[in-house]
C-alpha cells in the first residue's frame, strides 16, 4: 500500500538530482503542484519527460533545474510558445539544455513500451518526417514477418513519474477521470510513481465508464492537495483558469519579471496555496 503523506516528503523520498522525471497530465490533471514543491526544494540536472510540455515544464527550465528534456509538442496550451524553454534552446539562459523531440505517437508508444519492460517501441510512423534529421534516437527496423519498414525509438523508463487525480481511496488505488493521457502508462513505466490527489475516500462510487484506475501496487506516494492541477482542470472539482495561461505569456517573456514571479509563486509559497488560487473556479457538488 502506498504510504499516504505530505508533497514535501512525497517529493523529498522520491526525487533525486539528476533523475529523468515526468511530470505528466494531458489538458487537464497536471501536476503543478508537485511540479512547485520540485522547484522549491532545489533539484537540478533533471531530465524531463512528457507528451506535451507546459507552463510547468517552463518554470523548471527558467529555473536552472533542467539539463535535458524528452517530449513532443511544447507551448503555452491556447496561448503560444515556451518562452522560458525557447531562451533555453536559442540563448543558453539560463543554461544551455539537450531537446529529444518526438511526435505524439512516438511518445505514447515509448511510455507503454517502458511500462511492458521492453527496451524500444515499434510502430507504425515518422515515414518522411523531419524530426529523423536531427533526432538520433529515431530509427527503424524491417518487420521480420512482412517486411514492412517500422519506427523504432528507445522506451521511456523515468525513475519517477508524478501525476494528479480525482481521488485515492483508503486502500490507496487512484481515480482518474475525464480526459486521460498517458498517466497509467507513465506510472506503469517508472521505478517510482507519486500521486496527487484531491482527496482521500473510503472508496469510488459513482465511477464514470472512461474512468482509470491505478492500482495500490503501481504507486509509492500519494499526497492530498486539493488544487493541485490549477491552473490546469480537474473534471468535477474546478474549470480550467484561462487567464492564468494568458498571463504567463506575460511573466515568462521577460527574464525579470519571470525570477519575481518564481519568488513569490513557488519559492515563498505552500502547497496549500493551491486550494484558494481554484476557489473561484470549483464546480458546484
Amino acid at each position: 500500500m502506498p504510504k499516504i503523506c505530505s508533497l514535501q516528503e512525497a517529493v523529498a523520498n522520491n526525487l533525486h538530482n539528476g533523475d529523468a522525471v515526468a511530470f505528466e497530465g494531458f489538458t487537464h490533471l497536471i501536476p503543478h503542484a508537485a511540479a512547485h514543491e520540485a522547484i522549491r526544494q532545489g533539484f537540478k540536472d533533471l531530465t524531463l519527460i512528457r507528451m506535451t510540455p507546459d507552463g510547468i515544464y517552463d518554470q523548471m527550465i527558467g529555473h536552472g533545474m533542467v539539463k535535458k528534456v524528452i517530449f513532443s509538442y511544447a507551448g503555452n496550451p491556447g496561448v503560444g510558445l515556451l518562452r522560458r524553454f525557447r531562451d533555453a534552446v536559442e540563448n543558453d539562459y539560463p543554461h544551455r539544455i539537450e531537446i529529444e523531440e518526438h511526435s505524439h505517437a512516438a511518445m505514447a508508444n515509448a511510455y507503454e513500451a517502458g511500462a511492458a519492460g521492453l527496451p524500444c517501441a515499434i510502430f507504425r510512423g515518422y515515414l518522411g518526417a523531419e524530426l529523423t534529421r536531427v533526432n538520433s534516437n529515431i530509427k527503424s527496423v524491417v518487420c521480420p514477418f512482412t517486411g514492412e519498414t517500422l519506427a523504432a525509438v528507445p522506451a521511456v523508463r523515468p525513475n519517477v513519474t508524478f501525476i494528479h487525480a480525482q481521488k485515492a481511496n483508503k486502500k490507496g488505488d487512484v481515480l482518474v477521470e475525464g480526459i486521460i493521457g498517458i498517466q497509467k502508462e507513465a506510472v506503469l513505466a517508472a521505478k517510482r510513481a507519486v500521486v496527487t490527489v484531491e482527496e482521500v475516500v473510503e472508496d469510488f462510487e459513482g465511477v464514470s465508464v472512461n474512468a482509470c484506475i491505478i492500482p495500490s501496487w503501481t504507486i509509492t506516494n500519494i499526497a492530498v492537495v486539493p488544487g493541485g492541477a490549477h491552473p490546469s482542470y480537474a473534471q468535477g472539482y474546478y474549470a480550467r483558469d484561462n487567464a492564468a495561461y494568458l498571463e504567463w505569456d506575460k511573466i515568462s517573456s521577460d527574464r525579470t519579471l519571470f525570477e519575481n514571479w518564481i519568488k513569490d509563486e513557488v519559492l515563498s509559497a505552500a502547497p496549500e496555496d493551491f486550494e484558494r488560487r481554484v476557489a473561484h473556479l470549483r464546480a458546484a457538488k
